[in-house]
């Protein structure tokens, strides 16, 4: 199936705070030069936090793990769990249209869909608060047929019962997940025929509907702030604080939001109660290495062969006056922690993916030959 961009794109994407934090922590569990491991998690964060997966979320993404946005453009399209389109404001439906269902009267529930939100699917309805689909399989085939309405499943349905749940929705009520009908888990429709002493014991949900009952709203996405940001590899928990950064008064520009988003993954908890002090200037962290006013003959090298530089990082460092690789295979360590300090985008990125060293190696053996030797990082 062929899935493309939506034709109306917002202009600018940034995480919240929170989200901010979060994605942090999860491009932390993976290995210096192994950012990238994190793409599908943190466009999952994005999308949860936009309701849909717009192309400045995903090159915003793109941008904080070193990617090409092709790259996060080939996961985000791929995977049919990505929204590439709005999606109701109160609720997204999907309708499992597969054979278990089908038998049992999906094709009814789909028919009320197009009926109460919209006539085709992916799209809104007139007043924005709702959008379906029709998805494959997602595993409750015993309590045919199924919706999954936000995070959680609601089974056992009918026609009836999923104009129901569209009304209650629609009235700001947040209906009881799982079976429609009354059935504990997946036991017989009919009643249980053996384990009856299991009958008298059980609590009033099974484990997963009894955890959207605790959230509280089973629709409602993720924004980061539902329990404390869990890191114990970096050896610490916390929740994002209340005195994080506040948002900037004017709605920042892309370009200039990224500094101020894009921060240094913290190693470390910062010292508590630490007395204010003024920061010191970025530029005094090493030596800035000579920079040139424009490429020779305008004729920039492509920064993007290497590994780590994307788009806006390449936009980034021919702003700053670097546009050839012999500049880069130039630099010294302490050029290189210059570098570090004061790219505009996702700090010590210059030394974690040794761009001297790639730069040196494409001098030597030329762009063809170090692409082959890219792929198993021999430089």
């Amino acid at each position: 199936m062929l899935r493309r961009l939506h034709h109306t794109q917002p202009e600018s994407f940034a995480f919240t705070p929170a989200n901010l934090e979060w994605a942090k922590g999860q491009i932390s569990k993976y290995p210096e030069g192994r950012q990238a491991s994190a793409v599908i998690p943190l466009l999952w964060r994005a999308q949860e936090q936009e309701g849909w997966l717009s192309r400045p979320a995903i090159e915003f993404v793109a941008d904080m793990l070193g990617m090409a946005y092709i790259r996060a453009l080939e996961v985000a399209t791929f995977y049919f769990m990505f929204q590439l389109q709005p999606v109701g404001s109160v609720a997204h439906i999907q309708i499992c249209g597969t054979t278990s269902c089908m038998i049992c009267g999906a094709e009814e529930l789909i028919a009320v869909c197009r009926e109460l939100i919209a006539k085709t699917p992916h799209t809104l309805s007139a007043d924005g608060r709702f959008s379906w689909e029709e998805v494959e399989c997602m595993g409750a085939c015993a309590n045919a047929p199924m919706a999954q309405i936000g995070k959680d499943y609601y089974e056992d349905l009918s026609a009836e019962k999923l104009r129901e749940l569209i009304a209650r929705f629609g009235n700001g009520e947040v209906p009881v997940p799982g079976s429609q009908i009354g059935r504990y888990a997946a036991e017989p429709a009919s009643g249980l025929t053996s384990l009856k002493d299991h009958e008298a014991g059980k609590s009033a949900h099974s484990a997963t509907v009894a955890l959207a009952v605790k959230v509280g709203d089973t629709a409602k996405r993720i924004d980061g702030t539902e329990v404390p940001i869990l890191t114990p590899w970096l050896k610490k928990s916390a929740a994002p604080k209340a005195s994080a950064a506040p948002a900037p008064a004017a709605e920042p520009t892309p370009a200039a939001a990224a500094p101020a988003k894009l921060a240094e993954v913290p190693a470390t908890e910062a010292p508590a109660k630490a007395p204010a002090k003024p920061a010191a200037p970025a530029n005094m962290v090493g030596t800035k290495p000579k920079a040139l006013g424009r490429a020779r003959r305008f004729q920039p090298d492509d920064l993007k062969v290497i590994e780590g530089i994307g788009p806006k990082m390449e936009e980034a460092l021919n702003g700053m006056g670097y546009f050839h690789y012999d500049q880069i295979a130039s630099w010294t360590p302490e050029e290189v922690a210059w570098i570090d300090e004061n790219l505009p985008s996702f700090k010590g990125r210059a030394s974690r993916d040794r761009w001297v060293a790639q730069a040196k190696l494409i001098l030597e053996v030329g762009v063809e030959e170090f692409l082959v030797r890219a792929k198993t990082n021999d430089y």
